[in-house]
């Protein structure tokens, strides 16, 4: 259930076009790549990571529906950054106005754009410090709110853009401020 990155500079560099097509030849495979173009092959996760992180989109998933104030995307979603790593948060969400933009073709395929919100969930096997990594790449690149979920540890790291991180130990839920206007994520289920 680790990832595992190549570095591809022996034989090129991967394009943009050349990772998509990769990615729909191989649709059983989750693959991310890095800023520097390196191809991530992301294993699947266990039944506990799994059964976690359909709960965590479902909450988001309801909580947009009611608001319809955006759109919540899966794990499945790979989010071209800008700064050029295309990358699959385990839950996102993007602001209504900001994802109409899109044109058609952006939105079909890795839409070129940053979410307002993300979240990763922790699986017993995942390396902290590569998802801490991942998690300040987001808030470099503009993610307004990012939780880290840490089963494994019973606590959330919070990022928020042009703002230290903040770690909470086992806290009973999480609010999505001004990001996620009244969205609450309640943790009982999900750092068990």
């Amino acid at each position: 259930m680790t990832a595992i990155t190549i570095s591809l500079d022996p034989v090129g560099a991967l394009t943009e076009e050349a990772f998509y097509q990769l990615c729909r030849a191989n649709p059983d495979v989750k693959f991310e790549r890095s800023a520097q173009g390196e191809l991530i092959i992301m294993s699947p996760t266990g039944g506990e990571s799994g059964r976690r992180n359909a709960d965590i989109t479902i909450d988001l998933g309801i909580w947009n529906r009611q608001t319809q104030l955006g759109y919540t995307f899966d794990s499945s979603t790979c989010f071209k950054l800008p700064n050029g790593a295309e990358r699959s948060p385990d839950a996102a969400w993007v602001e209504r106005s900001r994802w109409e933009a899109l044109s058609p073709e952006q939105r079909e395929k890795f839409p070129p754009i940053v979410p307002d919100f993300v979240i990763e969930l922790r699986s017993a096997s995942d390396s902290l410090p590569q998802l801490q990594a991942k998690m300040q790449e987001y808030q470099a690149n503009g993610v307004r709110l990012g939780w880290l979920l840490n089963p494994q540890g019973q606590q959330v790291e919070i990022y928020r853009l042009g703002q230290a991180v903040e770690t909470q130990q086992a806290p009973q839920m999480l609010s999505g401020e001004s990001v996620l206007p009244n969205f609450v994520l309640k943790l009982a289920q999900i750092l068990d």
